[in-house]
């Protein structure tokens, strides 16, 4: 087999990029109009478990890199050989990888690519006719059978007393915080269309970043990390309350939830531990004072914005910005350590790759990082659903298991139609 070749180039690229989503071997990001939607694998890392699985995929996509002709006439963040990854909430789960397309298309602005990875003849072969995968549209898809509930790893009993064993921690002064996840499980007698999914998904909540990589399929609302060019932007949201019937209260929902003392203070470890991360890497960093507002179809968080710039001649890239964050105090608690522990001993599921960081690299160390919430493990005619809730001193068992039903409906009605 020849040198490989990586050329993108600018083409017109009509209608919504799921639409160029396979039946088999796709992956997307895609965060309005924007994003890039992959055809096949011209590399797959598996990553392993531990700490340095970060650090084996960054390794093996930077040697694979070495040996590819790089052809891009776009040179935009996203253009060339661009990756796409996921990787699982805990080290010590296998699961993670980080995968490279063989066809990508992808849009930026009014700007829309895109890059095919192969021999030269290949590459060739595919430019000399129409470079794009077709569009299959979601009305020619056929549809599932209806989900059917299959029950949780936990029942809702067992979660209720979990997260009052967790408020005695706190309250104790064992921790801070710590974030408990639930999982539902659905069948179907078919299998269900991860490409269907991804477009409802993306329809509902055109403000998130709607993924699909290796099964995983969701909608996630929380940027962990991005970086074009030496900026770098992370926005971390703590602290939930649901939407409103009617503008006067949604309106009455959002103002309690900016003056919720509870939400606060678990909005305030977020932002102090993301901070000290972020002023480690980068040569400026600087946040809102005051959390905002980030209202979602379902839901509404409080958020708070982070800019920052890597110092003059700093290649840090974007994976390496994740792994320093990851796992935030959004996803895991505060002091870490322990409430990872609490998490082991309390929450008795695999998490697998939810709440685990996900996005794509390009080879110049550009990209997207968010976690992957609101999402679902689809396998054939099975899939697994999640969401989570932040525990602090003052939570309610009740009050957080209704929270983690909140944000449930998101994916459940993906997979209802």
């Amino acid at each position: 087999m020849g040198r490989l070749v990586a050329r993108t180039r600018q083409v017109d690229v009509p209608g919504p990029l799921l639409d160029r989503l396979p039946a088999r071997g796709g992956s997307a990001w895609v965060e309005g109009r924007d994003g890039v939607v992959g055809t096949g694998a011209a590399l797959r890392v598996d990553a392993g478990s531990g700490p340095g699985r970060f650090e084996r995929a960054r390794d093996a996509y930077a040697a694979w890199l070495a040996d590819v002709e790089v052809d891009d006439e776009v040179a935009l963040p996203g253009t060339g050989p661009v990756a796409l990854m996921s990787f699982t909430f805990s080290d010590a789960a296998v699961g993670s990888l980080l995968l490279v397309p063989r066809v990508a298309v992808g849009r930026r602005g009014d700007t829309t690519w895109v890059t095919h990875v192969g021999t030269v003849d290949e590459v060739d072969a595919a430019f000399a006719g129409d470079p794009l995968p077709p569009a299959e549209h979601p009305e020619h898809q056929p549809e599932a059978d209806r989900p059917r509930h299959a029950g949780a790893s936990v029942p809702d009993v067992r979660w209720l007393e979990a997260v009052a064993t967790a408020v005695e921690r706190i309250r104790a002064g064992e921790l801070e915080k710590v974030v408990l996840a639930r999982d539902v499980a659905v069948w179907s007698e078919a299998a269900f269309d991860a490409r269907v999914l991804a477009r409802r998904l993306a329809g509902r909540f055109p403000g998130c970043m709607t993924f699909l990589v290796d099964g995983l399929v969701g909608a996630t609302p929380e940027l962990l990390v991005e970086r074009a060019g030496r900026r770098v932007t992370s926005v971390p949201l703590a602290g939930t309350a649901p939407r409103g019937d009617d503008p006067e209260t949604d309106r009455a929902l959002g103002e309690a939830l900016l003056a919720s003392a509870k939400d606060r203070h678990e909005h305030a470890l977020l932002v102090t531990a993301v901070d000290r991360v972020l002023h480690d890497a980068l040569a400026s960093v600087s946040h809102g004072a005051e959390p905002h507002l980030l209202q979602l179809d379902n839901v509404q968080h409080l958020a708070t914005r982070f800019v920052g710039e890597l110092a003059d001649g700093d290649d840090t890239d974007v994976l390496q910005l994740a792994a320093r964050l990851h796992p935030t105090p959004a996803i895991g608690g505060v002091p870490t350590d322990r409430a990872l522990a609490l998490v082991d001993e309390l929450e008795g599921l695999d998490r697998g790759r939810y709440a685990g960081p996900i996005g794509w690299v390009d080879h110049h160390g550009d990209g997207q990082v968010g976690i992957a919430l609101r999402c679902a493990e689809v396998q054939g005619a099975r899939a697994r659903l999640f969401a989570g809730a932040g525990i602090v001193a003052d939570s309610l068992p009740e009050s957080e298991l209704e929270e983690t039903r909140v944000k449930l409906r998101a994916m459940r009605s993906a997979f209802s139609g």
